[in-house]
């Protein structure tokens, strides 16, 4: 079932909930004139109770904004927004003026938000409602967010949805009870494939000429010219669950888990996925470097950029796994508590990564191109998630 929406009166309301849930502590500071805001990039870093935006050359601190105590940042795709997930929902915040806007897209559960082929996709896990928006009409935001189209979801489950340059929505399936797959729905919603061979089903990612890859418990789900390919792990379990991609590249690096006993949010070992050749390889890192799911991103030359837990900002090939270079960027670093809790983490824009170093409460700017740190960024806030524009 498709539904268009226009989101500017609700999200008006749902801001004026969200309101009531700020740290009174961390009040919104003034957004910096338009006529003295720097041109260049934009960091967006939320922190307990809040987030602040750098930038310009100097990545100064542009505005910071009182929020809930845990919030999760995701660019929106659209060259100018930061989707802020909250316990009301996708507030928008404006990454350019800067301003953390009154518009939120409601949302019972708020998940994932994917921005690929112009659009930019948010999925409710509550409820599993698609929401799209065109990414050129949400960066023209004023006063009221712009009509999106609603794809009611079938069962509620942690999911997500992607859609392509065509029109085809793909989005995972479960219940309560678990997730099991995927399906394909053509422009019009008519399901014309479907997949219930991925357990576990998480996160996706579209690499070179729109391959998509969902993870699983047991492998992974490759779609590609409307053809779903299951990959299975060398592993009985062999875990799956984000997806790290180049759009330049058919090769997908993934997050991997071989014991569902482990405890803890640390991992030693990466897939490799060739959507081409549509090969599965499981590779070990060097003893003493592990990582979390926030700490992998895709370089300039699509190359895997990971922090590993030995403080080193890695450079990885992703055809073979091979180590091609390392650089010193943090002190070595424990795994989290939980998996909420601030520890290094990486986001990689254009030829720089950004590395969030909540021992010392900086952000460390990594020059890929001249492997070298260009600049430490000193924070007043221990940082947690982060999200680059521009």
């Amino acid at each position: 079932m498709k539904k268009t929406l226009q989101f500017g009166a609700l999200a008006g309301a749902a801001a004026l909930l969200l309101a009531g849930c700020a740290s009174a502590a961390q009040p919104a500071s003034d957004p910096a004139d338009s006529a003295a805001v720097p041109d260049g990039p934009r960091v967006a870093v939320g922190y307990e109770g809040g987030v602040l935006v750098l930038g310009g050359d100097d990545y100064a601190n542009l505005g910071e904004f009182g929020s809930e105590d845990f919030i999760r940042l995701n660019a929106a795709g659209d060259g100018r927004h930061v989707m802020v997930t909250t316990s009301k929902g996708f507030q928008l915040l404006d990454a350019q003026q800067p301003e953390l806007t009154d518009l939120v897209v409601p949302a019972a559960t708020a998940g994932h938000v994917v921005s690929h082929a112009g659009k930019t996709v948010l999925y409710d896990d509550a409820t599993s409602d698609t929401t799209i928006f065109d990414s050129a009409e949400l960066a023209k935001t004023g006063d009221a967010l712009p009509k999106a189209d609603v794809i009611a979801g079938v069962t509620a489950h942690h999911g997500v949805s992607v859609e392509l340059e065509d029109g085809t929505l793909l989005t995972t399936v479960g219940d309560e009870s678990g997730r099991t797959g995927i399906r394909v729905l053509d422009k019009d919603r008519n399901e014309i494939a479907s997949n219930d061979e991925c357990p576990g089903v998480h996160g996706e990612g579209t690499a070179k000429d729109e391959a998509v890859v969902f993870g699983c418990e047991n492998g992974a789900l490759v779609v590609k010219d409307g053809t779903i390919t299951k990959l299975t792990s060398p592993d009985e379990y062999g875990r799956m669950g984000n997806a790290y991609v180049s759009e330049n590249s058919p090769l997908v690096v993934m997050d991997y888990k071989d014991d569902p006993d482990a405890e803890g949010y640390l991992l030693r070992n990466l897939a490799l996925i060739d959507t081409e050749a549509n090969t599965l390889e499981k590779v070990a890192l060097p003893d003493g470097v592990e990582y979390t799911y926030r700490g992998v991103g895709r370089g300039p030359d699509a190359e895997a950029v990971l922090i590993g837990t030995d403080g080193k900002l890695h450079s990885i090939d992703p055809a073979t796994g091979e180590i091609i270079s390392s650089l010193s960027v943090v002190d070595p670093w424990e795994g989290p508590a939980e998996w909420q809790d601030p520890h290094p983490s990486v986001k990689v824009a254009g030829s720089f990564a950004y590395v969030t170093d909540p021992a010392d409460s900086e952000i460390i700017v990594v020059d890929l191109a001249a492997d070298k740190i260009a600049k430490t960024l000193a924070l007043d806030h221990v940082p947690n998630e982060i999200a680059v524009v521009g």
